[in-house]
């Protein structure tokens, strides 16, 4: 059986609940298609996030990567294609206010995901679910572990499938704060589509 590695984050910033927390909760230890899940949840703190990926990647061996990240506003599910070498944003849980630092001093750019990116978005249109490609992951936290993912592919020399996916609010989030989002139903089984078809 191949393991695949799932991951998401706790609530942040004015959002008091995550959807990516309450899918990898759900789908963690289950089987799906080809995989049986391991589901990790992170802290939405740039001081030591790269660590915590890599260290789970090293600990689990996984065969596949997935990473989680809620993006409010969005209003369909957005299949991360590049990742980049910068933090920025708005200050994170631990109260760090990033500038535009390097993840890794030595490392590139940019690195794309590893994950069949195409045929993600096609699978999940097919089962008439709202995605498309996103060319940016943003500078916050969620680019910061889809990078520290690729990077440490990379690094190691291994051909792990492995990317960042991002998903829209549930509902208690909507209708909170007035933007766009899904049932939490929804989101999960967006999420399960994309395993299935890895």
């Amino acid at each position: 059986m191949k393991k695949l590695l799932l991951t998401g984050f706790e609530p942040f910033l004015s959002f008091r609940s995550n959807p990516t927390e309450a899918a990898v909760r759900e789908l963690d230890g289950l089987v799906i298609g080809e995989y049986s899940v391991t589901g990790k949840i992170y802290p939405v703190v740039f001081d030591g996030i790269g660590e915590r990926i890599t260290g789970d990647m090293e600990a689990e061996h996984p065969d596949a990567v997935v990473c989680l990240g809620l993006a409010g506003g969005r209003h369909t599910i957005h299949i991360e294609r590049i990742a980049i070498n910068c933090i920025d944003g708005r200050t994170d849980n631990a109260g760090f206010n990033p500038d535009g630092e390097k993840i890794d001093g030595a490392g590139p750019d940019g690195l794309f995901s590893t994950l069949p990116v195409k045929k993600l978005e096609a699978a999940l249109r097919k089962k008439a679910i709202p995605a498309s490609i996103s060319n940016t992951a943003g500078t916050y936290l969620c680019n910061n572990v889809m990078y520290s993912a690729l990077n440490h592919i990379q690094d190691k020399g291994l051909d792990t499938p492995a990317g960042f996916i991002h998903v829209p609010a549930h509902h208690e989030i909507g209708t909170e704060l007035d933007i766009p989002s899904w049932s939490q139903g929804d989101i999960t089984h967006a999420v399960r589509t994309i395993i299935e078809n890895l």
